[in-house]
């Protein structure tokens, strides 16, 4: 279970407001999407959940354990994994090296093809590939997955994982997102606006000026989100509008 306490983190020695008091309880095994006008702060909480930003105030708990002043290293290793929106890409290393690495052990190529193969990529044609420019925004996204579930991690966060992947690869994200969580073995946080990522989860989560506005079940939340913004147009952006203006 993920519990955060009155979460406050402020930047300009205190003069600017990032995140104001965030109360947020995640059970474990739900896929919840936290999601809220841009600049409302949902980056910065995710990036301070996993470590990358220090809360100026609150309490953030991890299965009991309190981990607010933690390391990155330290949480990773309790099992927090996360997912950037643009996964860097490592010349000359091959992705079964990340998925050792991610793994902290060696892995035969079976186990390597495993984990490729749960994030819809055929094992065969990217195993031994470079993770370099050959590959496409959706493909180092997936590959970023992959080494996320070579690790036991009980906690996956992905900001925007969307970003910056073509319509086809977005289809394939969501797939993925979709198994992973037919499991039931993780945790899943999504920074998101796109209303199929949204689709998938057990609850939402609506952040605005660094506070939680509205929590509660994807079927009640949906409601509110597409009364408050009239069409969707506005804050479900890309799947909802743009993705029909290109169909159409």
């Amino acid at each position: 279970m993920l519990e955060l306490k009155g979460l406050t983190y402020q930047v300009d020695n205190g003069a600017t407001n990032i995140l104001n008091g965030i109360d947020l309880t995640v059970a474990d095994n739900k896929f919840i999407v936290i999601t809220g006008p841009n600049g409302g702060g949902k980056t910065s909480l995710a990036k301070t959940i996993m470590g990358l930003y220090q809360p100026t105030g609150g309490q953030i708990l991890w299965n009991g354990t309190d981990i607010t002043n933690m390391t990155i290293t330290e949480r990773a290793k309790l099992g927090i994994s996360y997912g950037f929106q643009q996964p860097p890409r490592f010349k000359g290393m091959r992705v079964r090296d990340l998925l050792e690495l991610a793994s902290g052990t060696k892995l035969t190529r079976d186990e390597c093809c495993s984990y490729l193969n749960r994030v819809g990529l055929c094992a065969a044609d990217y195993v031994d590939r470079e993770m370099d420019t050959s590959l496409s925004g959706g493909e180092v996204k997936r590959i970023e997955i992959a080494t996320i579930l070579a690790r036991p991690s009980g906690l996956l966060i992905f900001d925007e994982p969307e970003a910056g992947i073509d319509l086809w690869s977005f289809a394939k994200l969501t797939e993925t997102f979709r198994m992973i969580h037919a499991r039931r073995e993780n945790t899943i946080i999504v920074i998101s606006h796109q209303e199929r990522i949204i689709d998938l989860a057990d609850e939402i989560v609506m952040v605005s000026d660094g506070k939680v506005v509205r929590h509660g079940p994807k079927e009640e939340l949906m409601i509110h989100i597409l009364a408050e913004t009239g069409n969707g147009c506005d804050f479900l952006r890309g799947a909802t509008c743009h993705d029909q203006d290109k169909e159409g």
